[in-house]
Order: C-alpha cells, then sequence, then structure tokens
C-alpha cells in the first residue's frame, strides 16, 4: 500500500550514494576514469572497436554500455564499433560444452579481437576465470585492457593494465557504480567524436 515505509528502500539509497560519494572524493580514481576515456576515443578514432565481456549482471553491463556507443548516447555521431561478447547464445553454449566455460570469453576475442582493440572485462569480485581468460588472452594478443570490478579488485586487478575498482563490497552496490562508470566513458566518446554540427545534447528518446 502506498504510504508504508520500509526502511530497505532509504538503506539501499543511502548505500549507493555512499559509493558514488567515494568515487566523487577520490581524484585519482576519477583521472583513471578519464584515461580510459580516452583510451577508447584513441582506439575508435583509429578504426578499432571495443569488447566487452562480463557474467550475470555484468553480461548485461556489457551489453547496455555497447548498446549506447553503437546506437546513440546523448549527442548525435555515427554508430561506433562495440560489441558485448555474451550476446551470441549459440557461440557461447558451443564454446562451453566443446571446450569450457571459462573460455567463452577468450575464444571469441582470438576470433574477433585485434591489436588496438579496448578488451572492457566485467567483474565484480575480479576473480571470475572466465573474464580472466578473456582479459589474458587480450593481452596477448595485442589489445588494451580494462578491467571493472569492485571489492579488494581480485586477480583482474593485476592483469588488466588499466583497472577501475569501486570501492564497495556488496555486489549491488558495485554494479550500480558500474553503470555509471560505463555512462561516464560514453559521455567522454560522444563529446569527443560527435559530429561538429551535432555537439549540443539533445533528448533520448523515450525508451
Amino acid at each position: 500500500m502506498v504510504g508504508e515505509h520500509d526502511p530497505i528502500v532509504e538503506i539501499s539509497i543511502r548505500e549507493s550514494l555512499a559509493v558514488k560519494q567515494a568515487l566523487l572524493d577520490d581524484q585519482r580514481l576519477q583521472s583513471l576514469i578519464a584515461c580510459v576515456g580516452r583510451v577508447c576515443v584513441t582506439a575508435l578514432r583509429t578504426g578499432h572497436r571495443i569488447l566487452l565481456f562480463g557474467n550475470g549482471g555484468s553480461a548485461a553491463d556489457a551489453q547496455h554500455i555497447a548498446a549506447e556507443l553503437v546506437g546513440r548516447f546523448r549527442r548525435e555521431r555515427s554508430g561506433l564499433p562495440a560489441l558485448a561478447l555474451t550476446t551470441n547464445t549459440s557461440a557461447l553454449t558451443a564454446i562451453g560444452n566443446d571446450y569450457a566455460f571459462e573460455i567463452v570469453f577468450a575464444r571469441q576475442v582470438e576470433a574477433l579481437g585485434s591489436r588496438g582493440d579496448v578488451a572492457i572485462g566485467i567483474s565484480t569480485s575480479g576473480n571470475a576465470a572466465n573474464v580472466l581468460r578473456g582479459i589474458a588472452r587480450a593481452r596477448a594478443k595485442g589489445l588494451v585492457t580494462v578491467g571493472l570490478t569492485g571489492k579488494n579488485g581480485g586477480a583482474l586487478k593485476d592483469q588488466a593494465q588499466y583497472c577501475i575498482l569501486v570501492p564497495a563490497e556488496a555486489t549491488a552496490r558495485i554494479q550500480e557504480a558500474h553503470i555509471l562508470i560505463g555512462h561516464v566513458l560514453c559521455e567522454i566518446i560522444d563529446r569527443e567524436l560527435s559530429t561538429r554540427k551535432a555537439r549540443t545534447r539533445i533528448p533520448r528518446p523515450q525508451r
């Protein structure tokens, strides 16, 4: 019934705000996010693409960010080559069945990635085996590697060239920060790659 108070609503919102405030207070982390944005811009300007992957909610984040780049975020521009390695169910199930689930992303990076592309692996713990394998294969092929993680960063912290570590322990709060960071990266890319005659922000269509 409308009007009834449930404390979990306020608690969850306050927890989410606290994580975002921690991001806002960390100038080093903000500089790292900006750096990753520039890395993505450089790759896209030079004819390369962005590959994203993760599991569960992180798979959804990979698809969300890729969709913003292929489609449109806040400014008018050409579609940008971004691919979520979580969407081809035939490839995922074939690789998982014929080889192992741990290499579902590594195999796709091997097939689709090229030197100069950017690989963004998303894992809230930093220890998802298939994400780590994907990042390792990307490094071996000469891709720029980026990790989005949380908690203590796990193994991803040491494997990715750029690791954006959200200062939080709860998976939900980390994921909320990941999509914020993804949108910031899209904002940087939009600003740099939108057409000159359409640099003003335009309303997003209703979805």
